[in-house]
């Protein structure tokens, strides 16, 4: 950090050639990796980042300079950058900028810290993984697993007056298992993580989820090809959000709702979803991976309502944006380090659990296909037009579930399935804590919503 004598006179020197706000994002990060491959720890990788922006704000426009020094020679320096954009050589009088330190009511505890844990044991755990996985059958060819932690420390300061702090830490461990019989290969992933400390291995059994995602590839080995065509699909909790997260989240951003290129654009006050559906945008969640005291703007996490029973409510915001907009931020500025200018990002976005028992909306459909997960997926915001990858689905057939699938995808339009849905579980949940988002930058970010239903969408496969 730095001091508030420091900050003052360099945020003073930010403003001198006219802008009316300016900000200082200072960041301290470490980072641990460790990957196995082969039965072999190919990766161990301990760093250390750290350094300040300056953003100096002239109306709507933004300028931005970093420096990897915090002395105060190299902060004046960005200070003095930033500030050349302005069209005034003198900015007047020097602005006295009065610093007070503001707290959030929000705790992230972290129970027990990582040095709690010695790197051999870590990577120990990584081998015990790798063991276990191969140990389920034969068919098991290849084992990779990855634990990874991160703490990072960032304050803020502006020329309002506000100085805050939040401290981050996160864990993510992960697993990944290729199966193999004959020309057929499989694989399938999974892994769990969030903002807390080592406690995550109380509640989560790494040597379990090694078993669980290699009986999940072999089981796949017995897949048959993805029927194609349109039909009935059941899309199951927790990270089936992913689905929303790309194809309705992003386009709820408010630079792309500026910029008139989300088909959600104007739309506050409409209906945009099926009643059933409430979507929400929550960075207070104990735990989460979205989770923030403060956001990259140094505005409060707060909980967003974006969709309240099918009608449009709100947008997510940055500062640069809400002043565009003439109102508050929603807490959404995120970047991916001091190097970065924020913009509005997600943090943990979630549909609300519904009325319908989970059991009942597969045994609703007579035949069509049940999605238990899913990897990367496009859309294209204007439209709201997607595609995702399906990497484990099940056919449904007269309310049962039956034969393994591979090789499908889903295609189909963000804001049509969000009216078309005609069930939503009561069993909501959040991803298990791995979900990073890309945007040009890379955010950690979660994802959820219980068991949908979707009537009729697109699937293509190769049967």
């Amino acid at each position: 950090m730095i001091s508030h004598e420091t900050a003052a006179k360099v945020l003073s020197a930010a403003l001198r050639t006219g802008g009316d706000f300016a900000e200082i994002y200072v960041e301290d990060s470490s980072l641990l990796s460790l990957g196995l491959d082969e039965s072999k720890l190919e990766q161990a990788t301990r760093g250390v980042d750290g350094g300040a922006g300056v953003r100096v704000l002239f109306g709507n426009l933004a300028t931005y300079a970093y420096t990897d020094n915090l002395d105060e020679t190299s902060l004046l320096a960005a200070a003095h950058a930033a500030a050349a954009a302005g069209s005034s050589a003198n900015g007047g009088a020097p602005r006295t900028i009065d610093l007070t330190t503001k707290t959030s009511p929000l705790d992230y505890p972290v129970a027990k810290p990582f040095d709690t844990l010695p790197l051999t044991d870590k990577a120990a755990l990584l081998h015990r993984v790798d063991a276990t996985a191969r140990a389920v059958d034969a068919r098991v060819r290849q084992v990779s697993a990855r634990y990874e932690e991160t703490h990072r420390r960032v304050w803020i300061y502006n020329s309002d007056g506000a100085a805050v702090e939040d401290d981050r830490s996160f864990v993510e461990f992960r697993a990944q298992v290729v199966a193999a019989d004959g020309n057929v290969t499989q694989f399938a992933n999974e892994g769990f993580g969030g903002r807390l400390g080592l406690e995550l291995f109380d509640a989560n059994d790494p040597l379990a989820l090694a078993r669980t995602v290699a009986e999940a590839a072999v089981r796949m080995l017995d897949a048959r090809p993805a029927p194609a065509g349109e039909m009935m699909v059941v899309v199951c909790n927790g990270w089936g959000g992913v689905l929303f997260h790309e194809a309705c989240g992003h386009a709820m951003e408010a630079d792309f709702i500026a910029q008139g290129g989300s088909a959600y654009a104007g739309k506050v006050g409409q209906r945009v979803a099926n009643p059933l559906i409430t979507y929400v945008d929550d960075g207070t969640l104990p735990g989460r991976r979205g989770s923030l005291r403060f956001d990259d703007d140094g505005t409060p996490a707060q909980r967003t309502v974006l969709v309240e029973a099918g009608i449009q409510r709100d947008y997510m915001y940055d500062l640069v944006e809400a002043r565009r907009a003439g109102r508050a931020s929603t807490g959404n500025g995120r970047r991916e380090s001091f190097r970065h200018l924020p913009m509005p990002r997600m943090t943990n976005t979630f549909i609300l659990a519904g009325p319908h028992d989970p059991d009942e909306i597969v045994q609703s459909v007579k035949h069509g296909l049940y999605v238990k997960s899913m990897a990367g997926g496009q859309a294209e915001l204007a439209k709201g037009d997607f595609v995702f990858n399906v990497t484990e689905a099940y056919l449904i057939e007269h309310g049962k579930l039956t034969a393994p699938i591979r090789g499908a995808t889903l295609m189909g339009n963000g804001p049509a399935v969000l009216s078309e849905i005609d069930m939503v579980g009561n069993d909501l949940a959040l991803d298990p804590g791995m979900g990073t988002c890309g945007k040009g930058q890379s955010a950690k970010v979660s994802v959820g919503q219980p068991t949908v239903r979707i009537p009729r969408i697109t699937v293509g496969g190769t049967a």
